[in-house]
């Protein structure tokens, strides 16, 4: 393996002109083991094809998937995720979990938990996982399947929790809030209990690929109406509940104590140093690269992963704008170098724009609840506040 690494010049937008860099560490790969997925959740900013015994769509190939692994570990490779499409659906599942374990590195597994059996939830105990998430969108049939778009699916999932747990894995629950289930918040956690889980986390619907068309539908919540159930599972429900809840909206929106204290969720896409593997064997920033082309890099069979990462003009580019070059209210905002925009890959993917805002955001400002602490301008005493434990989190 070739070690040396390709050396930048920050432009002069930062400050910084003729400060050389060199790529940083790639600490995490996402994994999107495969195209197809056993469900059809209506929010689902990825949209894969719906795969059956008769249909069947590409999974990533294990020889390919330890290749990858052997290149990424000289570059910093410390932690994969493994998700899809559906990622215990690859139909070589066993052997992907051997490969991770030879490599003695942390994974971590977003899942709709249907197909976790048993012998599955042992295997993925026993390769190490170190976190394991499954969706669940309410506490019964009728909402979740729903949701998810598959009769029988609500049980199956309540299945693969008891499955994990009686392995020894206690998964975090997510659910993804919508009109059709915010009554079920509280019930959620109070079943994420009993069922012996972590943790649940409370996701926001993307306007991405599915999840727009629930948007234009009115099937999502208002942005009024996220903030303030945000305030009230910090506030309220995190106090009531035995087990740990986190919200995912912005950085700018949360307590001090949620980004920054012992307890602290921070819940940030780490862009510059996570890069996405496609079930096709393609780099790409994210899954995203499914539906924008040009937010895929290269192939895993034909590029090298060193050049990829250390010479992507993409890469590059986000290494060298950010938090700096973000437009809009992300630009203004005090938490733009925690935050990082958010999610890239949303904002590019509904503007063409590497450094548009993020739509929650921007939807806030329009609507004047963005939080005015949080922005360029504020009181003093406020913006320090920030710029310490920020720094303090940052290291």
């Amino acid at each position: 393996m070739n070690e040396e690494k390709t050396i930048r010049v920050i432009g002069s937008g930062g400050g910084s002109k003729g400060i050389a860099e060199a790529a940083p560490p790639l600490g995490m790969l996402y994994f999107y083991l495969t195209e197809g997925c056993n469900l059809r959740c209506r929010h689902c900013w990825l949209a894969p094809q719906f795969q059956t015994e008769k249909k069947r769509y590409p999974a990533l190939e294990p020889d390919l998937f330890r290749h990858i692994l052997r290149q990424a570990k000289p570059l910093g490779l410390s932690a994969v995720k493994l998700t899809g499409g559906e990622p215990l659906m690859h139909p070589r599942i066993g052997e992907i979990l051997e490969i991770i374990r030879g490599e003695q590195l942390r994974f971590n597994v977003e899942t709709n938990g249907v197909l976790c059996t048993p012998g599955l939830a042992r295997d993925l105990a026993r390769s190490g996982a170190g976190h394991v998430s499954v969706s669940l969108d309410g506490t019964d049939a009728r909402t979740h399947e729903w949701v998810r778009g598959v009769e029988g699916c609500f049980a199956a999932a309540l299945d693969g929790i008891r499955n994990l747990v009686a392995a020894g894995i206690r998964p975090q629950v997510i659910m993804s809030l919508m009109r059709r289930n915010v009554g079920q918040i509280e019930p959620l956690v109070r079943m994420a209990e009993s069922l012996g889980c972590s943790s649940v986390k409370f996701n926001l619907v993307q306007p991405t690929a599915r999840g727009e068309k629930m948007h234009e539908k009115g099937e999502t919540l208002g942005i009024g109406e996220l903030i303030s159930l945000g305030k009230w599972i910090e506030n309220d429900l995190a106090r009531k509940a035995r087990i740990r809840t986190f919200y995912g909206y912005p950085a700018a929106f949360r307590a001090l104590g949620r980004l920054f204290g012992r307890d602290g969720d921070c819940g940030i896409c780490g862009i510059r140093g996570i890069l996405g593997v496609l079930a096709g064997g393609s780099y790409a920033l994210c899954g995203i690269g499914e539906k924008v082309p040009e937010l895929v890099f290269g192939h895993a069979s034909s590029d090298s992963l060193s050049d990829v990462w250390s010479g992507s003009p993409v890469l590059k580019e986000i290494r060298e704008g950010m938090p700096l070059r973000l437009e809009g209210v992300c630009g203004e905002c005090l938490m733009k170098g925690v935050c990082l925009g958010s999610c890239i890959a949303q904002n590019y993917y509904r503007s063409r724009n590497l450094w548009a805002p993020f739509w929650f955001c921007e939807e806030a400002m329009r609507e004047g609840l963005f939080p005015e602490a949080r922005l360029r301008g504020a009181r003093p005493g406020v913006s320090r506040e920030l710029r310490d434990s920020a720094a303090a989190m940052l290291g």
